[in-house]
């Protein structure tokens, strides 16, 4: 086989359909893979036909009204009959890991997973996929005991898949952390953006998709506990499933009859804009019930913002409690977390020192530890383990 290699990346996101931390990090490590002289990178991805050299997929007519896993499954068969000419596919999610698995098989050649989340630790998707949810089990499971390797975005993460699938080879399971590029997440103070938003004071902020791991909801009954004074702004959209979708708005509503300062924004911002929110907030805040390493706290950190976050999966691998900001312990007595979340948060939102100092820690912590170079350096590494 040649030096040069060409990778076949799977994934259900690519832009402009972005939506969560996994579609975040395949754009990124596609960009930092074709930096490196001799790799070619073929992405293909769901979501119909794209004009930046993406090959695009739409699930086929006949399964329009299947449920979403059918539709994903069948999707994965027309990808996996284009991967003929790759040396190693690499997929992201259980969305693209059939595709993958398919393909390895067919053409003999390896199958790298990198893991994100795990379907056994998200039990609530059963709401959104009913039946479905068997499936997408199914699927992952199938190709992480049968991957070449599987990348897990942390420590934490690669116990979790150990503990999930205990025939995996421990050896297969390779650390190999998410980054973020902080020449595009770097301090920006345009203030024009927040008054397009009517975004006025001193707030916090969150930022992610609406569904139960990232603990939306849990925020939102915190924050009746913290002074009127303090303002919220809400980056937060897609809503997984009718049930939490209707329980989150239901919360800001009723936080919003009695404060003027709860700023809900339902539309993906664009880049410029999310950088802006993130930098003029006194603090992040990300109360993930599950997070295998949370991108967007590495985004936060980035922007030079001070992060409180729950202490779940790899989260303490990014934030470095009291130095780039404070964990909070997830309990399942919602309502004990809900009260730790809400005394965190004022405690540091009346110490503005603390945050500054935190979030000046936090963006030379982004740069020193989270480069993406250093990351495709680590996964081409192990795509030539593989391929040897």
């Amino acid at each position: 086989m040649s030096s040069d290699l060409t990778i076949g990346i799977v994934t259900k996101e690519w832009p402009p359909q972005v939506y969560g931390g996994a579609g975040v990090h395949v754009v990124q490590l596609t960009q930092a893979l074709r930096n490196h002289q001799g790799i070619s990178v073929d992405v293909h991805c769901f979501g119909g036909a794209r004009s930046d050299g993406a090959f695009g997929y739409d699930s086929p007519t006949e399964f329009a009204s299947a449920n979403p896993a059918l539709q994903a499954i069948a999707t994965d068969l027309a990808i996996a009959n284009n991967l003929a000419k790759v040396d190693l596919v690499h997929s992201h999610t259980w969305y693209a890991n059939m595709a993958g698995h398919t393909a390895s098989l067919l053409y003999g050649i390896p199958h790298i997973v990198s893991a994100h989340s795990l379907e056994p630790l998200r039990p609530w998707k059963a709401d959104q996929l009913g039946g479905g949810y068997q499936i997408s089990s199914w699927a992952e499971k199938t190709a992480y005991e049968s991957a070449a390797a599987i990348i897990s975005v942390s420590d934490g993460m690669r116990a979790d898949v150990l503990s999930a699938y205990p025939s995996v080879d421990p050896a297969k399971v390779h650390t190999i952390r998410n980054g973020v590029d902080v020449s595009k997440f770097a301090p920006n103070a345009d203030p024009s953006v927040l008054a397009k938003y009517g975004i006025t004071g001193r707030y916090a902020t969150f930022v992610g998709r609406i569904t139960r791991q990232k603990g939306l909801a849990h925020l939102l009954k915190a924050w009746k506990s913290v002074p009127a004074e303090y303002g919220l702004v809400l980056c937060a959209g897609s809503p997984d499933e009718e049930g939490i979708g209707a329980e989150v708005s239901e919360l800001i509503t009723e936080l919003q009859k009695t404060r003027k300062n709860i700023w809900w924004i339902k539309n993906m911002l664009v880049h410029d804009e999310l950088t802006a929110v993130l930098t003029q907030a006194d603090l992040f805040l990300c109360p993930s019930i599950y997070e295998p390493l949370g991108i967007v706290n590495l985004e936060a950190m980035g922007c030079q913002t001070a992060v409180l976050a729950s202490r779940v999966g790899g989260i303490p691998e990014v934030v470095d409690h009291l130095k780039t900001g404070e964990l909070v312990d997830y309990s399942s007595d919602h309502a004990k977390f809900e009260g730790d979340l809400s005394n965190a948060i004022n405690r540091l939102m009346s110490d503005p020192q603390l945050l500054t100092q935190y979030g000046i820690a936090g963006r030379e912590r982004a740069k020193t530890h989270f480069g993406w170079d250093a990351v495709a350096q680590a996964t081409i590494a192990l795509y030539r383990s593989v391929l040897r």
